[in-house]
């Protein structure tokens, strides 16, 4: 049966109207991305990461087994035969062995993704950014993509990626996923390797799928990334990857479309070009403000991304060495990305724990200096000792690295007024202070009995 009824013809036309403000509305609200790097390069990016400046690495997969060398482990002893690693192999494994002997004994039997996520807000961390595939090809998840070379149908038998999402998702935690555009020994790779890249049987039958499954067709909200951290691209041009088409369905019609962040490796030549945000290369570190949003991914291991089982504490980075870097990312307007690489039984090295969690310590006192900061108009300077500077609405932020012998700060950019308030971030009392002339003041710091080494922070109000 077929129910009509009249609608008075204004009625209609108003509806009309308004369906079609909004739509003009939706149209103005939502730009759509052409899948050209001009187009692309023209989305703002999403102003909660530039806000968030404190993410956490974690490279985790079958490469932690072995653990040594670093996670690029199976490049090493196969693909450049390095004597360090075949000889390696030679002592501990028997004859035969090969790499995918590796993955029933990633079992990650003791991974607790809440225990994990508890730590990284403990650190003060915004961000969280997983390896769900490196170039090994194994992925952290179930992809259909990589039948019997995945955590679900090998190794841990669970799903690594979601499990770790879920426990993120509670504590407002930011998730991101690395992924690897290539595989060192994927036949389908080798052979459009082969054919200077001019096939794409690898792109459309392996990456692809993938990223797509990572972001939208697998249905479950976890699996929507805030960010895509892009890798393994440097073999071959972004049309090989057909990267332009992907990150345009990203930005245009993807779940994430209006949150999600990328970064820059896309394809041959595109780093520090290219993308959301820039890389530009590992534990990148400008000597001046670059003009374009830029992030410094280092490691605590300063050896390795993965875990290495013959790691030795003056191989890591301590805790004044990660604040001074973390300080000096951030006043150049970067984001700084800090690896850990936990044991292939799923644990986090003491080591690690203790590292993230004294960040967050000193993120407690002296993230308002940090979080949502801006770049202010001179970066650093070592009049007294060496400090920088970040910025918050009309608020500058000293942060020194050093405490004065004679407990005297004397800063030299700033331009005070009478009406200039100086204060410690952790200690409840205003700081006497003195102008030194048309610019600076010196700055009598309190006595304090036990000051941590590890950076201090002056607010400074009513100063240009």
């Amino acid at each position: 049966l077929t129910f009509v009824t009249e609608v008075p013809f204004q009625t209609t036309m108003r509806a009309s109207r308004l369906l079609y403000l909004s739509c003009l509305l939706v149209s103005a609200v939502r730009s759509r991305y052409a899948p050209d790097w001009a187009s692309l390069d023209s989305r703002p990016l999403p102003s909660w990461y530039d806000e968030a400046k404190f993410g956490i690495f974690v490279h985790w997969g079958v490469f932690s087994v072995p653990g040594f060398g670093s996670e690029w482990f199976w490049w090493h002893w196969r693909g450049t035969q390095e004597p360090l690693y075949v000889d390696f192999m030679e002592k501990n494994y028997p004859p035969g062995f090969a790499y995918p002997d590796f993955a029933p004994e990633f079992r990650a039997q003791f991974f607790d993704p809440e225990q994990w996520a508890d730590v990284f807000e403990a650190s003060g961390a915004k961000y969280v950014v997983l390896t769900a595939k490196h170039h090994e090809g194994f992925t952290n998840w179930g992809s259909a993509e990589s039948w019997n070379w995945n955590a679900v149908d090998t190794g841990p038998h669970r799903d690594l990626v979601g499990s770790l999402g879920s426990a993120l998702s509670k504590r407002s935690l930011r998730y991101g996923l690395y992924h690897s555009l290539f595989e060192w020994f994927h036949p389908l790779y080798l052979a459009d390797k082969k054919a200077a890249f001019k096939t794409q049987e690898f792109v459309f039958r392996k990456t692809l799928p993938e990223l797509y499954d990572l972001v939208h067709l697998l249905s479950s909200s976890r699996y929507q990334p805030d960010l895509i951290w892009s890798d393994g691209d440097w073999e071959a041009p972004d049309t090989y990857w057909n990267s332009t088409q992907f990150l345009a369905w990203l930005y245009n019609d993807s779940p994430v479309r209006d949150s999600v962040v990328t970064n820059d490796r896309w394809g041959a030549g595109c780093a520090c070009k290219h993308g959301g945000y820039f890389n530009c290369e590992d534990k990148y570190t400008p000597g001046r403000l670059p003009e374009h949003k830029w992030e410094k991914c280092t490691s605590v291991d300063t050896l390795s991304w993965g875990y290495r089982r013959d790691m030795t504490r003056d191989q890591l980075l301590d805790l004044p060495a990660i604040i001074a870097d973390l300080v000096r990312t951030v006043s150049l307007g970067g984001n700084y990305l800090l690896n850990v690489g936990p044991t292939a039984d799923g644990t986090l090295p003491v080591a690690f724990e203790e590292r993230l969690r004294g960040v967050g310590g000193w993120l407690a006192v002296n993230g308002e200096a940090v979080y949502s900061s801006r770049p202010w108009r001179v970066q650093n300077e070592n009049a007294t000792v060496p400090l920088w500077y970040t910025s918050k609405g009309s608020d500058v932020y000293a942060i020194f690295l050093e405490w004065p012998v004679d407990n005297v700060l004397q800063l030299g950019a700033p331009k005070t007024s009478p009406a200039s308030n100086v204060t410690l971030l952790g200690y409840p009392k205003p700081l006497r202070w003195m102008p030194r002339g048309p610019t600076g003041l010196s700055v009598f710091l309190p006595v304090l009995r036990t000051p941590l080494a590890v950076g201090w922070t002056l607010r400074l109000q009513g100063s240009a």
